[in-house]
């Protein structure tokens, strides 16, 4: 297919960089904790997985999906980023329930603080799982293009 404009072009690049989630298992309960799965396809459709277990209260189940996710990120990243998940809130804003996480990412001598961002459709951690990705793909699409962050 060729590109029928500048937007066409700058889509398929930009689809080319971005890490996908491929797939997400969330399981949570007040007595048995919760255990989040996740699986992300990044550059060439190779998968990586990252899974995490914490706290099962609603509060718990975002911070374990978002944990889950940067573990999957710095397994795609070859050790190349470290990300720390420094918090996950679901905020209400504009009529609707926002997951907000904050990420202390580290590549080589850089450090850097990400934000991210996902309205709740459905379920409360796989907004979690998106925010994370949300915050990351600018840092993976510079990588994966050996372009400056």
């Amino acid at each position: 297919m060729v590109p029928t404009s500048t937007r066409d072009l700058t889509d398929s690049r930009a689809l080319e960089r971005r890490v996908r989630l491929a797939d997400f298992n969330c399981e949570a309960s007040e007595a048995n904790g919760c255990q989040a799965r996740v699986v992300v396809q990044w550059a060439s459709d190779q998968i990586f997985v990252g899974e995490s277990k914490g706290d099962g209260s609603s509060r718990g189940s975002l911070r374990c999906a978002a944990e889950a996710t940067a573990r999957a990120l710095m397994q795609a990243s070859e050790g190349k980023v470290d990300l720390e998940v420094l918090a996950v809130k679901a905020v209400e804003g504009f009529d609707t329930v926002i997951v907000v996480v904050s990420l202390a990412s580290q590549v080589g001598d850089v450090a850097e603080r990400l934000v991210g961002s996902c309205l709740i459709a459905g379920q409360p951690p796989r907004g979690a799982v998106l925010a994370v990705l949300s915050a990351t793909n600018r840092l993976f699409g510079h990588m994966v293009h050996g372009e400056p962050n």
